[in-house]
């Protein structure tokens, strides 16, 4: 797979305003698609802007926390009275949230992982998939983990999020296959970004891969032509995996 022609495409990144969210976000505009960029951080979405723009660019920026249902409802909205359409959607917001045994986690942390990590992209779905529909070949990708499936001790609200969220985008991709929308996940393994930094505070960040590499990798996803859905790429070790079905 190559990095696609984006002209014309409307691209609504979420956690744009660093790490892999702006990577991707300045990757996408410089194949011409246009940004809605969306972030709580303001500074961060300003900075991504000024860079958008430098190198030809456009990009919207919504200020906006991606635990606030009712606003991305509004959003959906908006994109709808501006664009009429969505051609990619790409749900990498995340939170990592507290490293405890899992009897000893917080109930308000634990809610807040899960509302971050799965339910926001639920909502992101129900008030996206009208535009994505509308589109002529809608690419909807999730920011998934590794921790999903090799689970460890005391990573148990990343985990199970993590889990989660891969089962609900399996789910959606099942009920659009027989659409032109394609979706997927897609891990983008350890990375050199602040989550990462927080996860592994002793790890030498200059042994890992920036943003900007994994963001080309997560390009490829956005391809109209891409045929695959329903699986996770692996961004380091550039392809699809299948998940296993039931006999």
């Amino acid at each position: 797979m190559s990095a696609p022609d984006l002209k014309g495409k409307i691209a609504l990144v979420t956690g744009a305003s660093r790490g892999i969210g702006a990577a991707v976000s300045e990757a996408l505009a410089a194949r011409g698609a246009h940004i809605v960029a969306v972030a709580r951080t303001v500074g961060g979405l300003e900075a991504l802007d000024d860079i958008i723009k430098a190198k030809g660019g456009t990009a919207t920026l919504v200020p906006l926390d991606i635990t606030d249902y009712d606003g991305i409802d509004r959003l959906g909205g908006a994109l709808y009275e501006r664009f009429g359409k969505l051609d990619i959607l790409v749900g990498n917001a995340g939170m990592l949230g507290p490293l405890s045994p899992v009897g000893h986690v917080d109930p308000k942390q634990w809610d807040n992982v899960v509302a971050v990590n799965v339910t926001a992209n639920w909502r992101l779905i129900r008030s996206m998939d009208p535009l994505l529909r509308a589109a002529d070949a809608g690419r909807a990708i999730f920011v998934s983990s590794g921790a999903a499936t090799n689970v460890r001790a005391y990573w148990g609200p990343y985990a199970v999020s993590k889990a989660a969220l891969d089962a609900l985008v399996r789910t959606y991709a099942e009920e659009t296959k027989n659409t032109p929308i394609r979706v997927n996940l897609f891990n983008p393994g350890a990375t050199r970004t602040k989550m990462r930094a927080q996860a592994m505070p002793g790890e030498d960040p200059q042994t890992l891969p920036s943003p900007e590499v994994i963001a080309a990798e997560l390009l490829k996803l956005t391809d109209p032509k891409l045929e695959e859905t329903g699986l996770i790429y692996e961004a380091r070790e550039k392809r699809f995996l299948t998940f296993q079905r039931p006999a």
